[in-house]
């Protein structure tokens, strides 16, 4: 259960940057993101489980599996 607020939190902090990272890089365009924000706002309004915006987009095969890699890659990377 800790763990599960925890990964709420990254998620909050982290996902808007995920998908402007993911746009900046040219994996997925504006279009696509804001129609996976979309569905991520509809399933909160449904109350329906969180869905990341990778997961999302993902599911739409608009970003692969190694590209989400890259992408949190990019947004975890720790400054040296």
């Amino acid at each position: 259960m800790k763990n599960d607020v925890y990964i709420k939190e990254l998620s909050k902090k982290h996902c808007p940057q995920f998908g402007k990272i993911a746009v900046d890089i040219g994996f997925v365009t504006a279009e696509q993101l804001t129609e996976a924000i979309a569905e991520q706002a509809e399933d909160s309004l449904s109350k329906k489980p969180r869905r990341l915006i990778g997961s999302i987009l993902s599911e739409h095969g608009w970003i692969t599996n190694e590209q989400v890699d890259i992408v949190l890659d990019i947004l975890f990377k720790v400054p040296v």
